[in-house]
């Protein structure tokens, strides 16, 4: 079948943004008061949807309702979550409910409401390839709209003068467990996909969540809540030596600041990677909140004088796994404090095991020549998160949640998308159309401070430098 071409406009675009998650979409809705801007993104899935699989009831998002994706950059702004509970009116009961986290379920709301309304977004258009035209200066962006099926309906090509990639993470799954999931039939799935199996999960024997982090926690709780109690057949496991919370004291949570981000962007590569995986604490741990309602629940089931037929072992890692007969699951697990190995029989495995920088290989293959990487071959990105490219490449590639490596563990925090995607309006249009602020934490990281690259204009405003002693 010959798929017709789609005539996109012959003069490049300003932006081209590839994936319309939360990043992508919280640019975009600070890109459109930007009259001069020519902007537009491209997602190949049919509509908006934020970790449909995780939205359980009750859930809520780690960070505060202002880290919306506009108001830690412009207050002001139409896109924001306290104006679309206005447009529903539902200001009046928010401000009585006293929430400052809000629900899962309703972030997601709140996005889809955005990207509804929002113009210049183009749902089902899967991006092919982006190269660069040394002839004409533009990068050419291949894509391909697709049906209601999924199914390829059109091809185009947008010219643009930059790009800015925000496709997201995806689930990790990991190497043991593979085999598992890809097999039909088998009850091990991700937690990304948690609800379109829970009725199949309750209903089996024994289930096993793998995973120590937050989407580990929210499900468990749920299993526990919804089995009867003395027969819950639970296990829960994971490779951290505790469940233990999430870093949320005050001066922990200034390592998601714009100060921090640039902190750690000046140091260099092997502090970089030493510092990603000792903070594992400050974004991998669980809500204290979630922490209490698990405990909870579980000696609300000692009243009667007996004890839950629930499981809770950290610091365990899964070795292998394999299939018993047709319908259970044998894992073989590891405790790495005890050097103690064993083996567990279930009925249904779910996998709250996170999520990876989904790979650039594929889109990014055709400027594979002028990207520059690092020692251990990633990207390299500098401090106004463009990718780094041979200077003959007079555009620019902007990352969005795929730059943990360069920025740190606020990568993907939702608390300073609006920050970055402010940061890469101001370096994209040349001009300060969000003025950013000078400070953002009380803490100095380190005897030099990093600071945000501002107009002269606004450099008298500058903090006094500390003083290097020696």
């Amino acid at each position: 079948m010959t798929i017709p071409p789609r005539h996109e406009p012959e003069s490049p675009r300003d932006l081209v943004g590839i994936g319309i998650g939360p990043c992508n979409l919280s640019l975009a809705a600070l890109a459109h008061p930007l009259a001069e801007l020519d902007a537009v993104f491209y997602e190949q899935r049919p509509a908006f949807d934020w970790h449909p699989g995780l939205l359980i009831e009750g859930a809520t998002i780690q960070v505060p309702f202002l880290a919306d994706l506009v108001t830690l950059a412009d207050p002001t702004s139409p896109w924001s979550f306290l104006n679309y509970l206005r447009t529903r009116e539902r200001l009046f009961p928010f401000y009585f409910a006293e929430r400052f986290q809000i629900q899962r379920a309703e972030y997601d709301a709140y996005c889809r409401w955005v990207s509804e309304n929002l113009p210049g977004l183009r749902f089902r258009h899967q991006v092919d390839a982006v190269r660069w035209n040394p002839e004409r200066d533009v990068f050419e962006v291949d894509h391909t709209q697709l049906d209601a099926e999924g199914e390829a309906e059109a091809l185009g090509r947008t010219y643009t003068r930059n790009v800015v990639l925000g496709v997201g993470t995806a689930p990790y799954v990991p190497d043991p467990l593979k085999p598992l999931v890809e097999a039909p039939g088998v009850p091990v799935f991700h937690a990304a996909d948690y609800l379109d199996h829970r009725a199949a999960v309750l209903a089996a024997e024994h289930v096993t969540v793998v995973g120590s982090g937050q989407s580990g926690a929210e499900v468990f709780l749920d299993l526990l809540r919804n089995r009867p109690a003395g027969h819950e057949k639970l296990h829960w496991i994971g490779r951290s030596e505790a469940f233990a919370p999430m870093e949320y004291s005050k001066l922990g949570l200034e390592h998601f600041t714009p100060d921090y981000t640039r902190y750690f962007h000046a140091l260099a590569e092997p502090v970089r990677d030493r510092l990603v995986a000792a903070q594992w604490q400050l974004h991998k741990g669980i809500d204290a909140g979630t922490l209490a309602e698990i405990h909870d629940e579980l000696y609300r089931r000692t009243l009667d004088g007996g004890w839950p037929d629930a499981v809770l072992t950290p610091g365990v890692s899964v070795r292998t796994a394999g299939r018993i007969a047709t319908t259970k699951v044998e894992l073989h697990l590891e405790h790495v404090q005890q050097g103690s190995r064993s083996r567990l029989t279930t009925d249904a495995v779910v996998l709250a095991t996170g999520y990876g920088e989904r790979p650039l290989g594929r889109i990014l293959a055709g400027l594979d020549p002028y990207l520059r990487r690092d020692s251990s071959e990633r990207l390299r990105i500098d401090d106004e998160f463009r990718l780094v490219l041979d200077p003959s490449v007079t555009g620019s590639v902007y990352v969005q949640n795929a730059e943990v490596h360069t920025h740190g563990v606020g990568a993907p925090d939702l608390g300073l998308a609006a920050w970055r995607s402010a940061s890469i309006l101001n370096s994209l249009t040349e001009k300060e159309p969000y003025p950013q602020p000078l400070r953002t934490a009380f803490t100095t990281f380190g005897l030099q401070e990093q600071r945000s690259r501002v107009p002269q204009t606004r450099q008298a405003k500058q903090l006094t430098p500390l003083v290097e002693e020696g």
